[in-house]
């Protein structure tokens, strides 16, 4: 993948590292409730993260893509699976979701020709 998207998992993992030193139960809880919240359930994981990238490129959230993204490519979706995926983001969001769509396709791109 490129340097970019590796700057990106770096950045992430710190970031998750330093908002869990935290003595905040709240934010220990809410952490732990997004790990249960993506589990299988009467939904799979896999269809839990497709959703998350909907609703991740609905919201505006680049660095939420780039999440779900990398988890629906581990998950074992397809490039046209995630196209369509990002297309429903893109009826549901309106034309502000297509700088994002761009950075999906951009990231798609990356994590189909790589291992990550």
């Amino acid at each position: 993948m490129t340097t970019q998207f590796d700057e990106f998992l770096q950045r992430r993992e710190r970031g998750n590292e330093a908002l869990l030193d935290t003595q905040s139960l709240a934010i220990k809880r809410f952490v732990g409730l997004d790990k249960t919240v993506y589990g299988d359930g009467a939904l799979s994981t896999k269809s839990k993260e497709l959703l998350g990238l909907v609703a991740s490129a609905v919201l505006r959230c680049n660095d939420c893509i780039d999440y779900h993204l990398q988890r629906c490519v581990q998950e074992g979706y397809s490039k046209a699976e995630l196209d369509e995926a990002m297309s429903v983001a893109m009826m549901v969001g309106g034309s502000i979701v297509i700088p994002h769509a761009r950075h999906a396709a951009v990231t798609i791109e990356g994590l189909m020709s790589s291992d990550n």
